[in-house]
This record gives C-alpha cells, structure tokens and sequence, in this order.
C-alpha cells in the first residue's frame, strides 16, 4: 500500500504532514511519498528524514494585487497536471494534505482523479488553501474546533488535535528537571519565542527576570533564541549578576523540549499550532504572545482559543512590556488555585492521541471509497 502526504512552505504544515507518514508507515505497513515545492522549508528537511520526496515548481500567493500572481497562478495550473502525473506513477490508496500552496494542486489532483484525499488544519484560522480543499476532500481533520465555522457548511469534519512527539507524553517531571540540572522544587516558568526567539519576549524577559531574581520557590527557564543570545545577555548583565541569582537558567536554544515542558509549570511562548498541541496535551498553562505578522493573524485564533476555555492569559505583540508580564506573573503565580485550574483546563484542551484519530480519518476515508 503507498499514501502522499503534501504540505509545505513552513515548519507549521512539514512537521505534521511528517508525523502523519510515519503513523501511516506505522499503522498500514505503507510505503509514503512525500510531495512538496521546489522552494520551501520541506525540499531539505523532508529527504534527511528518509522519504522519497518529489518536487512541484509553485509560487505562493501575494496579497493584493500583483504581477506575480499572474505567474503564481500559472504554475497552480501547471503543478496540477503535473500533481496528476506523479499521482499516476505512485497510485496511492489515499493523498493526505496539511496545508500550505503545494497542498492545493496535489490534493486536488487526486480528489479530481476519483482518489481518497483528506486534509489537517493546523490552526483555529484554516488557511485559504484548506478552506478551498475543504470542498473537495473526504475529511477535514481540525486541531480546533473553532476552525469549523471558516468552513463550508458541507464539510466533512473531524475534530482531531495536532499529532506530536511521542517523548513529549513519555517525560516526568522529575526525570526533565534532572536532565536540565534545574531545581527538584518549586515553581519552574519555561519562556521562549519559537525555535528562533521573539525579539518583545526576550526584551520583557530583562525586566520580569530582573525583578524575580533571587526570589524563593520561583525558578525561570528562558529561552532566547541562537541569534538573540549574545544581546541578551548583554542586557540582562546589565545590574545583574545571572549565576548569583540562583534561581534564573537562561539558554540559548532548547534542544531538549519534551524535558523542558515535563519540567515546567507555567509557559510563556507564542501561539504557534503545534506549541499549542505540546503545551495542551501535558497539560500546561500559559501566556501566549501571538506572533502578530503570522499569516491572517492565525496565532492570535489559536490563543484565544485556549484563552476561553480559561487554559491561558493572551497578550498582544504591541501591548507586551516587561512591567506587564511581571504584573500578569506576580497573579498567576500568587494564586496556586487560578494556576491548577488553568493546568485543568490546558489538559481538556489536549489531544495525546490526535495521530491516531487523524490515521482513523484515513482509515475511513478508505473503507469508503467506492470501488
């Protein structure tokens, strides 16, 4: 049995698409191609994870009007009849999309050839290319369900989550606090800005990290960013004495963050889709910065999402300073009883198990296909 799974242009729609194709080479014993563009992120990270990758030559989109478009319009076209070409070599028993523009042309290719598509929307604002393939595909796997009503009405919907890392539901508290050297006690908050920083919470971190300091039964973990280190830390020494504090970690980057999460109690990060996923399915609550020139402010539907159900506090990118994140630090951390019920919240926000539903949609889809 063969799958093609297709997304691409940003770490947001590869790293589920990836997750996805080894549940399918897991569950069905599949052979999984990948197809993706010839100028996005997943043209080098795909093959160094061992899939056979093809490669369709696409251009996104620019908002409004441009030349350019005229340009990116004929290669959709063009990248269907050649989505159709390779759909043809492979014969998959079902194509599976997660967004991004490589997704339209291969998605619609097979579902046009009569094949089994189904596609997974990251996050709580459905990008243009999954609200169009919603039309046509067999399921729509969601990670929230607030993405339903940007939807057409006859959609096909399953509310599944975003599959994630197994280490991420494996690691203790203990076990990560151990593997960090961070304290066995106490109250530990986790701050970072995705895997390349975010240059306002690093610069509220200098403030709140400065007042915190030396505090008892407090511990700060911060993440900034390869690119923002050295500035950083600059800042921050600044009237500071880091290692004398005994209570503030700072690092670079993470390369351990299923230990990072396990360890923590608190987490203050951007609303990316699968952050989301992680910090829900350990059941973490959060303050959420939502990334404001993310792609029609998608971050900030995610953060809300989980700012209703009481799971987190969201600041705006533009309201954020350090005053403000120390205050919103001193009331969350100040009522342990607010704390554990936002951590309730988070877990029944949660889907451990979103794989598995999204390898149960691609089940269905199959034993649904006409013959």
């Amino acid at each position: 049995m063969r799958f093609i799974v297709t997304g691409g242009g940003t770490g947001g729609h590869i790293y589920p698409a990836l997750a996805i194709a080894g549940g399918l080479k897991e569950r069905f014993g599949a052979e999984v191609f990948y197809i993706g563009g010839t100028r996005g992120l997943e043209s080098g990270i795909v093959p160094r994870e061992g899939l056979p990758f093809r490669a369709i030559p696409l251009a996104g989109f620019r908002r409004g009007l441009s030349p350019s478009n005229l340009a990116a319009a004929w290669k959709a076209a063009t990248g269907v009849n050649k989505a159709r070409r390779l759909i043809k070599e492979i014969r998959p028993a079902a194509v599976i999309g997660t967004g991004g523009y490589v997704c339209g042309p291969v998605v619609l290719a097979a579902a046009l050839s009569g094949i089994p598509t189904m596609i997974h929307e990251q996050n709580a604002y459905p990008g243009i290319t999954n609200r169009i393939l919603s039309r046509f595909v067999r399921c729509v796997a969601l990670t929230f369900g607030e993405a339903r009503k940007f939807l057409p009405a006859g959609a096909r919907v399953k509310i599944t989550g975003l599959p994630i890392r197994k280490e991420m539901l494996t690691r203790e508290r203990e076990e990560g606090r151990q593997r960090l050297g961070l304290p066995p006690d106490g109250l530990l908050v986790l701050s970072f800005g995705g895997s390349q920083g975010a240059r306002s919470i690093n610069n509220a971190m200098i403030h709140v990290l400065k007042r915190f300091a030396g505090r008892r039964g407090i511990h700060f973990l911060h993440v900034t960013g390869p690119a923002n280190y050295g500035r950083f830390m600059e800042e921050i020494g600044r009237g500071m004495n880091v290692p004398e504090s005994g209570n503030i970690t700072i690092n670079s980057y993470m390369h351990d963050m299923p230990s990072a999460l396990a360890a923590a109690d608190l987490v203050i990060s951007r609303a990316g889709a699968a952050t989301l996923a992680e910090i829900t399915a350990v059941g973490l609550p959060a303050i959420l910065v939502p990334y404001p020139h993310a792609a029609e402010n998608h971050q900030e539907h995610n953060a809300r999402a989980l700012e209703r159900r009481k799971a987190a506090v969201v600041i705006r990118d533009r309201d954020l300073t350090g005053v403000l994140l120390a205050a919103e630090l001193e009331r969350i951390t100040g009522q342990p009883e607010l704390l554990e019920e936002m951590a309730r919240a988070s877990r029944e926000l949660g889907k451990p198990g979103a794989l598995g539903d999204i390898l149960d949609c691609v089940q269905d889809i199959l034993d649904n296909n006409p013959k």
